[in-house]
């Protein structure tokens, strides 16, 4: 795996009867296609200030946003707040379970943190779990049979290759022309063994979403500092970094709640902003997005970029 950046600080301090689609499917399909979109591009942003500590009630006119250098026009501004009155707000959650062979070590640890944070959420539109080894199990959950969920997660083992990159894109095919936040979380080790698609492929399909993504990290069967711990965990963190998400790491039970606690006060105090680009072009070219504060001491967290329709 290419080597994205350095992991010297990766490491943060710190539902439901199965309904429409098939717990058992296996998606052996080659690159997933999405729709190139429209004209309104969403942004989902976390705002910090100096201590870390998130900063809600900030305005319309708090915010600046650049496309690829030139100032845009915001014309969606929505604060998580309001999430029961605004469609644009409504949570649209992905769950993804490594339980190939290299997590056999930390499968328990991993059951612990998916049934924990399920217990922890609050309700989202939409539960999209994936179980993923060298298959890709996709289980689409509605929110008031929760036990069914949590039986299927204790009844997981260990075994197996790992296609990461195939799970990541399998679920933001099934997400794509949702509205509202979409917010994927990674328990994985961060290696892929045998997916289809290859990284620069993942990478594409990971910018052209507006999905968010955190990672909980686990150690895996490599020891910290190697070459390939190394690698997946830059992988990890290059997809937070590109999303507007965090990469978050577990060796033990005591790590989690710490988590889940940053995870949901991030989800609970999130704004979306939204624009339509002044460049009309239809090339499908990448554009990078830049947001501002008024407030130079805050720190804003938001994709880094999209791709723009085509054709």
């Amino acid at each position: 795996m290419k080597r994205w950046v350095s992991v010297f600080a990766l490491c943060v301090a710190a539902t439901p009867a199965l309904a429409g689609e098939d717990a058992g499917l296996t998606v052996t399909s080659s690159t997933p296609t999405f729709s190139a979109g429209a004209e309104l591009v969403n942004l989902t942003v976390t705002v910090h200030d100096s201590k870390g500590q998130l900063v809600s009630g900030l305005a319309p006119e708090d915010f600046s946003i650049y496309e690829d250098g030139r100032p845009q026009k915001l014309q969606l501004f929505a604060p998580a707040v309001v999430a029961g009155q605004n469609e644009a707000l409504a949570l649209d959650l992905g769950l993804l379970l490594d339980t190939s062979e290299s997590m056999a070590k930390e499968i328990r640890l991993t059951q612990e943190a998916a049934t924990r944070f399920l217990e922890a959420i609050p309700r989202a539109r939409d539960l999209l779990t994936i179980f993923f080894d060298q298959d890709i199990r996709v289980s689409r959950y509605d929110s008031e049979h929760q036990q069914g969920l949590f039986e299927r997660i204790v009844g997981a083992r260990a075994s197996g290759n790992t296609a990461l990159y195939d799970a990541i894109a399998v679920y933001l095919s099934r997400v794509q022309d949702s509205g509202g936040r979409k917010v994927l979380v990674l328990l994985t080790d961060g290696e892929d063994t045998t997916s289809e698609l290859t990284l620069d492929q993942i990478v594409r399909l990971v910018r052209s979403s507006s999905v968010t993504i955190y990672a909980i990290a686990f150690p895996g069967e490599y020891s910290y500092g190697t070459a390939r711990f190394t690698s997946a965990r830059s992988f990890l963190l290059f997809l937070a970094e590109q999303t507007g998400g965090r990469v978050f790491c577990a060796t033990e039970s005591k790590d989690l709640p710490p988590i889940y606690e940053k995870i949901l006060d991030e989800l609970s105090s999130q704004y979306v902003l939204g624009f339509t680009s002044d460049n009309t072009g239809r090339d499908g070219k990448y554009r990078k997005l830049r947001v501002d504060l008024k407030r130079k001491d805050l720190r804003v967290h938001a994709r880094a970029g999209y791709f723009a329709p085509k054709g």
